[in-house]
């Protein structure tokens, strides 16, 4: 029923009074939807205003959410049993190095499942005999033993892992980060790179190792090849360890004492997944910094809301006057109006959340995440989205039902 109807009902003796119809919820959604849709263009850029800040909280959690969800998929994967050994310094602050026997000593540990390692080579990767040796991009040799693939769970992008026979000869297997830097995309069977004074054959190319990093930037040749042809003392440098879940604190606890007995104090043990842990809090502080700065996009999209409709009360003025003769309560124009500022940020909430699920999507999938739009994220969007309406539109329509129909109707 339209809130400009006037219905008799019977007053005092035989005069009979006459109060306007109450608006319906359906009414008052018309009504407020009035406004939007004679000055859409004005109502679209109001709304953009609250879509950006939705749209850039929602994909900011999105994203972060994604993140972390691709984070422990990899660590399901790959598992948080992995632990590592790495030699110190001394007590004089010299660099220590481990036992010949350190890993025997290590893998002699009851629930200790696995042990693999690496020794670290003075000697540099090249492409070419051409380039100057300065000029290693960063780039570090490894003598490796032929279980380390499995033990740290790394996965061959192309050719094949060492093994009984090639980790004798000069065969050598890149980290993804040095394949890309040595130029070396596909290989073949005569793609060769330069270690030390002496040419090697590249079997094969690793994927990126998220629990060994230090592994993306080298090359790696067998334990044997090393000692034989580039010098190698048969020191390791890094042990990986491989425990039952439930015993890793208890393992990480003896395995300084037992890669060195002699010198406990010389031995780092860590324990790789906290460091992708650690570097997942720093993403949340980063994630808390940029849901403060779409809270301020959000707020400023409400300013523009509150703009928008303390224009439209002066506008229509001539409206609200014609309207309140007819017979609308105050209370009925304070409902169109603020009905109409909840629709304009409803409209930029919902849309706003569109845009970051979509953002989001995007972003997971050229990274190759899965996708995550938690619910509460959208839910909460909205739902703020509705308060700062609600906010916005309050003053705006108090105004506007405080208008006397003669003033109103008086207004040019």
């Amino acid at each position: 029923m339209s809130a400009d109807t006037l219905r008799p009902v019977a007053g005092p003796g035989t005069v009979e009074a006459l109060r306007p119809a109450r608006l319906s919820p359906r009414d008052v959604v018309k009504v407020g939807a009035v406004g939007l849709r004679t000055r859409p263009l004005r109502a679209f850029l109001s709304a953009l205003g609250i879509a950006i800040g939705i749209a850039a909280m929602v994909s900011v959690v999105g994203i972060s959410s994604s993140s972390r969800a691709d984070l422990d998929r990899t660590l399901s994967a790959l598992g948080t049993n992995l632990l590592t050994v790495s030699p110190g310094q001394t007590f004089s602050g010299g660099q220590a190095t481990l036992p010949l026997d350190a890993e025997k000593m290590v893998d002699r540990i009851a629930p200790v499942e696995s042990v693999s390692a690496v020794g670290a080579i003075e000697d540099k990767v090249y492409r070419s005999d051409r380039i100057p040796e300065v000029e290693t991009n960063g780039l570090g040799v490894y003598a490796a033993r032929t279980d380390l693939r499995a033990t740290i769970g790394a996965q061959l992008r192309s050719g094949t892992w060492l093994n009984a026979v090639t980790s004798r000869y000069p065969a050598v297997v890149l980290g993804s980060d040095t394949a890309e830097r040595l130029g070396i995309g596909r290989i073949g069977t005569d793609t060769q790179v330069l270690v030390g004074q002496r040419w090697f054959t590249v079997v094969g190319v690793l994927e990126p190792s998220p629990l060994a990093p230090e592994l993306d930037s080298a090359a790696l040749v067998g334990w044997q090849a090393a000692e034989t042809y580039l010098g190698f003392d048969g020191h390791a440098t890094t042990i990986y360890t491989r425990s039952a879940e439930s015993s890793v604190p208890a393992v990480q606890s003896v395995l300084g004492a037992t890669a060195n007995p002699q010198a406990p104090n010389e031995v780092e043990v860590s324990r790789p997944s906290d460091a992708l842990a650690a570097q997942q809090a720093a993403g949340k502080a980063f994630t808390g910094l940029l849901l403060g700065l779409g809270g301020v996009a959000l707020l400023v999209g409400g300013v523009g809301v509150a703009n928008t409709m303390v224009i439209s009360v002066l506008e229509r003025r001539a409206e609200i006057g014609l309207r309140r003769s007819l017979g609308a309560t105050r209370g009925q124009i304070r409902a169109q109006f603020l009905t109409e500022s909840l629709l304009l940020s409803a409209l930029g909430g919902v849309g706003g959340a569109v845009l970051g699920a979509a953002v989001t999507s995007g972003f997971a999938l050229y990274q190759g995440w899965p996708t995550v739009v938690p619910p509460w994220a959208v839910a909460g969007g909205v739902a703020a989205t509705l308060v700062i309406g609600g906010l916005a539109g309050l003053y705006p329509a108090i105004r506007a039902s405080r208008l006397a129909p003669t003033e109103a109707l008086a207004t040019p």
